[in-house]
């Protein structure tokens, strides 16, 4: 009789469990993409202007953030009377927070530059994350205020993580777990997402998000407006 090779069998284990593993990811970020309206959609949208309000300790923030995908992106800040701006591109970024003490625009920090680069996509994440080499791989399930979620942790080409949980009965992110870097400081953002609609060109966008704590209603949704892109240049 011959014998099993038990270092044999741990590797057909293996093996099997990966391709599972894979698998199920695939599946999952399928279902999630046509749930929030298909690749095809989301590959149509080349700029965007967003206007939403935020609210944290009896605060109000008024933003317009206006975007082209993969190239720049702007928000203009109206809080406690004065008015600010961050605009950032696929070289520079500055920023003007007068409600922060600013006197003048500032530069932002090559690191920062670096890494709001994900920020000027446009597409859902789960469309670019191979033509940006980010790893995604389904890490198992989690409860979410009684949702048994689907977790998916997606890590960039400079390791940083975020955690996606994906409800189930819809494929919508309701959660989103990311370590960011605060005055050098590894610490973890944490959003929620609700409120999905349908918009225009036929995807779907969460109109509520809370993030650490503040709260952002999202009041109108523009998809492929014209945007004079001079508005991405530093005022003179």
């Amino acid at each position: 009789m011959k014998k099993t090779n038990p270092f044999s069998l741990t590797l057909l284990f293996l093996g099997a469990f990966i391709s599972v593993s894979a698998q199920t990811t695939d599946e999952i970020v399928s279902k999630h993409i046509e749930a929030v309206g298909g690749k095809e959609n989301w590959t149509k949208v080349k700029s965007m202007r967003i206007e939403m309000t935020i609210k944290e300790e009896g605060n109000e923030v008024k933003i317009i953030s206006t975007q082209i995908d993969r190239k720049a992106k702007r928000a203009d800040i109206s809080f406690t009377g004065m008015k600010g701006y961050s605009i950032l591109t696929e070289k520079e970024g500055w920023e003007f927070m007068p409600f922060g003490g600013m006197t003048k625009p500032e530069p932002m920090t090559a690191e920062d530059i670096k890494i709001g680069q994900d920020d000027l996509q446009l597409q859902d994440e789960f469309i670019t994350y191979k033509d940006l080499e980010k790893k995604l791989e389904y890490i198992g399930k989690d409860d979410v205020d009684g949702t048994e979620c689907l977790k998916l942790k997606m890590t960039c080409k400079d390791a940083r993580e975020t955690t996606f949980y994906i409800d189930p009965a819809n494929y919508f992110v309701i959660k989103q777990v990311e370590k960011v870097k605060v005055n050098g400081q590894e610490e973890e953002s944490t959003s929620m997402f609700s409120n999905y609609k349908k918009i225009e060109g036929g995807i779907f966008y969460p109109m509520s998000i809370l993030s650490d704590g503040a709260n952002m209603e999202i009041t109108k949704v523009e998809v492929n407006p014209t945007i004079d892109e001079s508005i991405f240049s530093l005022p003179k």
